[in-house]
């Protein structure tokens, strides 16, 4: 059975303009399949330059800033290849789209692994870290949630926050927190 890995996707466009978007990547095969909703500039850069790079990083600001227009995170060139990698991965996957099965809404671009590296050791994950990822995809999903769900998700990701969060977590945490604000009063 498939699964998904969180982490940072970076695509670039035929001018080279980088794009990072936090997504889940879905393994197939020997694989990963990127599926980005439509409309989608990761969607738009995969349809220009057929390349990505799956970042793996445990700084969940990047994940947080990316949804809350905090989007500019250093990026660092890969030899021979199109795409950067985002500077704070601990480890990377170069990829590229070998297939695209389009059913509208959600296309699947199949990616082969050209090369992975290692850049940093992990170092553990604390409860805080999953709760403001669990929070980055509630705040991706907002619009399409009833408030009850939202409001008893983000009561329940509270405790992970109070009791295991450092000063990272807790910045990325308040960044989310204010697009939910920002939701809640339409805006």
């Amino acid at each position: 059975m498939p699964y998904i890995r969180e982490c940072i996707v970076t695509t670039v466009n035929r001018a080279g303009r980088v794009h990072i978007a936090p997504l889940g990547i879905i393994a197939q095969d020997d694989g990963w399949v990127i599926a980005p909703f439509r409309p989608s500039t990761t969607l738009d850069n995969l349809t220009q330059v057929p390349f990505a790079v799956a970042s793996y990083t445990d700084d969940v600001r990047i994940f947080a800033g990316c949804l809350t227009g905090r989007k500019d995170w250093p990026t660092v060139p890969l030899a021979g290849f199109a795409v950067p990698r985002l500077a704070a991965a601990l480890a990377h996957s170069a990829l590229e789209v070998e297939s695209v099965a389009d059913d509208g809404a959600r296309p699947r671009h199949f990616c082969r692994v050209l090369d992975e590296a290692v850049h940093a050791p992990f170092t553990g994950l604390n409860r805080a870290k999953a709760a403001v990822l669990e929070l980055a995809i509630l705040v991706s999903r907002l619009g399409m949630l009833p408030e009850e769900k939202i409001d008893a998700e983000i009561a329940y990701l509270t405790i992970a926050i109070d009791k295991t969060a450092g000063p990272q977590e807790r910045e990325a945490w308040d960044w989310l927190m204010q697009r939910v604000k920002q939701h809640k009063a339409g805006l």
